[in-house]
């Protein structure tokens, strides 16, 4: 956990300025990410998450792994985009904020998802879902909603398709530091892969793509053959116990929702974020298992 919590040196400065109130932070941009998932085999630890590391010239989290996500984009406030399951109200109930913008949350995970993956929770109704998208047309598609040639709604009204909201739950939400000059208010869902689809090496943000047990994951991190921001690992470490996608997916509805939002403190030989002292409990217990 320290590996993913310990400021680097040459952020040391800049971290306390902003905590200290001598630097004004920018406002943080909202933004998606999807926790893609599939069965282990072999117990806690086992439950598999798809994760995409970022090129390491990328302006925010370069070099690090993280799940597919990004921004929203105006055009995800399209009221017009068609829409399966838990209603706007119900998304903004649980993300605290308005109906347009949770709505907007919501397209954009289905969005980024498909095009950092080329997985696509839709269908062509409330209860079917897409079985394949591997096909050049699909292909184009996908390429062309990354280009902004083309709107998420309009892609879907082509294709006779819905969103199926119902596929994700709502895992939390956290806030990037003051520090940093790009910051995120991230809401973070998880979705079980579809049955027929596959991901594809698509993202043009990454140059890797790898699907991790949890538990690899963690070690890989502690080991220092890993980077990894404090999100994803926490999020790692939370979804340590369960080996299957059903009773992650069931977890969800339990969940305390309130954001994370990591501070930098200085403790002892460092400056570190600030987490919520159950999430560093948790940590240190799934890092003594996964050592175990």
């Amino acid at each position: 956990m320290d590996r993913a919590t310990r400021l680097p040196d040459h952020l040391v400065e800049d971290a306390l300025a902003f905590e200290n109130g001598d630097r004004t932070p920018v406002e943080p941009k909202h933004a998606s990410t999807v926790v893609l998932m599939r069965d282990g085999s072999d117990g806690p630890g086992s439950l598999e998450v798809y994760l995409l590391r970022r090129h390491v010239d990328m302006a925010f989290a370069a070099g690090m792994c993280v799940f597919p996500g990004g921004g929203v984009d105006p055009r995800d406030f399209d009221q017009d985009i068609g829409w399966a399951g838990p209603t706007g109200a119900e998304w903004a109930a649980l993300t605290g904020v308005d109906e347009p913008l949770a709505r907007a949350l919501v397209c954009a995970a289905v969005r980024e998802t498909f095009e950092e993956s080329g997985v696509l929770l839709a269908g062509p109704s409330p209860v079917d879902v897409v079985a394949d998208t591997t096909a050049e047309d699909w292909e184009a598609d996908r390429v062309a909603l990354e280009s902004r040639a083309v709107s998420f709604t309009d892609f879907l009204s082509r294709r006779g398709l819905v969103l199926r909201t119902d596929l994700l739950r709502l895992w939390g939400s956290w806030v990037t530091p003051v520090f940093e000059p790009r910051r995120y208010d991230t809401q973070f869902f998880l979705a079980q892969l579809p049955e027929g689809q596959v991901t594809r090496d698509v993202s043009t943000e990454s140059d890797r793509v790898l699907w991790s047990p949890v538990r690899d994951a963690i070690r890989m991190v502690d080991a220092g053959d890993m980077l990894m921001l404090p999100p994803t690992y926490c999020t790692c470490a939370e979804l340590f116990g369960y080996a299957d996608t059903g009773s992650a997916l069931d977890a969800a509805a339990d969940r305390d929702l309130t954001p994370v939002r990591p501070a930098a403190v200085r403790d002892g030989d460092g400056v570190y974020l600030s987490i919520p002292e159950p999430l560093v409990a948790l940590g240190r217990d799934v890092a003594e298992k996964v050592r175990g």
